[in-house]
């Protein structure tokens, strides 16, 4: 099963024949100082940096996400969607739990973006779901519901499979749902990964839909966190995921190489394309860490 997302002129299929779909996760003011200040002084100069930034590493969509303590985000989410698509050609994914932000991006963005996200709680299907149907969006479908985060996969599945009746009831196709079984911190759960790689391969029997993941999760907590977020994020991909919200810059050579390693890049060509784009960058001094 494909889902498609455009830009304005650029296209990307998910799916699980084809490479791992990386949607860079750094348009957010979440634990970023930086980008807070810019966006409440109404700048949108190193929004539209980190945009580029994450592109030139290896980012085949970009979350976006303006939620800042008593910042009008209605008119700062067309301010930044406007700048990423004016300065990047990749499709566009809408992060917002508030209904009238993501009313505002899905109008702004060009082409089919994403919506991040709807659960299988009332309030959010019943708020989310008409905007995806009238945009023509695809939407991830987080497997949580009114009575909180499910501990079992199978659990889980059942709140995936509500979220994709009521899709399917408002006549949105079941390709442009995408499932998140939801990742959890090892560090307080040491079966949290478990769980979700279990969540993973139980949908992917029943449904067939693409998985993301917001794969930093499992290390929350922990020293060494890349090693670990490295580790998860490879097992979640030969599980069946196939995209995720994910730091590009730090991840993009795990997520090649899995490519690789499940027979999705003939000739290693695009591992070896990749290896020397970024080896450009790092000559260039756009070093990780910099980000």
């Amino acid at each position: 099963m494909h889902t498609i997302l455009r830009s304005g002129k650029k296209e990307v299929t998910i799916g699980i024949d084809k490479p791992f779909v990386i949607i860079g996760e750094k348009i957010n003011p979440t634990g970023n100082k930086k980008l807070a200040a810019a966006l409440q002084e109404g700048r949108f100069d190193f929004a539209r940096q980190l945009a580029e930034r994450q592109v030139a590493w290896g980012a085949d969509a970009l979350d976006i996400n303006v939620g800042v303590p008593g910042l009008d985000e209605v008119a700062a989410v067309v301010k930044v969607v406007t700048a990423a698509a004016e300065s990047v050609d990749v499709p566009l994914c809408l992060d917002s739990a508030n209904p009238d932000v993501l009313r505002a991006g899905l109008k702004a963005a060009p082409g089919k973006p994403l919506v991040n996200s709807v659960s299988g709680e009332e309030k959010r299907l019943e708020a989310i779901l008409p905007l995806v149907k009238e945009r023509g969006a695809a939407v991830i479908g987080l497997t949580m519901d009114d009575n909180g985060i499910p501990k079992t996969p199978e659990e889980r599945v059942a709140v995936a499979e509500k979220i994709l009746q009521r899709a399917a009831k408002m006549g949105i196709p079941i390709e442009d749902v995408i499932i998140d079984p939801l990742v959890l911190t090892v560090g307080s759960d040491s079966k949290a990964a478990l769980v979700t790689l279990q969540t993973i391969e139980l949908i992917r029997k029943e449904f067939d839909v693409n998985i993301n993941l917001g794969a930093s999760n499992v290390s929350f907590g922990l020293p060494d966190r890349l090693t670990v977020n490295q580790t998860f994020l490879a097992m979640a991909i030969q599980a069946g995921a196939t995209c995720s919200i994910t730091d590009p810059i730090k991840l993009g050579t795990t997520i090649r190489a899995s490519d690789l390693l499940l027979g999705r890049d003939n000739y290693a060509a695009r591992f070896i394309k990749y290896f020397r784009n970024t080896e450009a960058l790092r000559e260039q001094g756009a070093e990780p860490a910099k980000v």
